[in-house]
């Protein structure tokens, strides 16, 4: 598995979003180490609901700068975001349910979006933003 460990390449330059993307990263290895210690459910839902509800913070926060500023790719930014909340959505669903525990495959795929999203879809904006005063 390769859980993300913050690095300065993953740094988009607005302290703000950095802030934030540090605490998603340490969020999912949270829920990785529940995972792995075979805690219950009750607190592995708990992980997964701080989870969700952060990073509806984050994305709200990404997109109020989007809107302030006129980020010319906030549609496709945005669509990316949806994207991965109706995602987790399914996830927590599933898990809620019984029918999905937290495999490998489920943190595979929250850690190697997110990183993915910072490294590419994130810096992409990062010029904008510290073009526009926004550090």
């Amino acid at each position: 598995m390769a859980l993300i460990l913050w690095n300065e390449g993953l740094s988009v330059h607005v302290a703000e979003i950095d802030r934030q993307h540090q605490r998603l990263i340490t969020m999912i290895g949270e829920l990785d180490s529940a995972m792995r210690a075979g805690k219950g459910r009750d607190v592995m839902g708990k992980i997964v609901n701080g989870l969700i509800s952060y990073t509806g913070t984050h994305f709200a926060t990404e997109e109020k700068y989007f809107d302030q500023f006129g980020y010319p790719e906030a549609d496709a930014h945005k669509t990316e975001h949806r994207n991965f909340v109706q995602k987790v959505s399914e996830f927590k669903t599933g898990f809620e349910a019984g029918k999905l525990g937290l495999s490998i495959q489920v943190m595979d795929f929250l850690s190697d979006w997110l990183k993915s999203h910072i490294s590419v879809t994130d810096k992409k904006y990062s010029p904008f933003f510290n073009a526009k005063g926004l550090k």
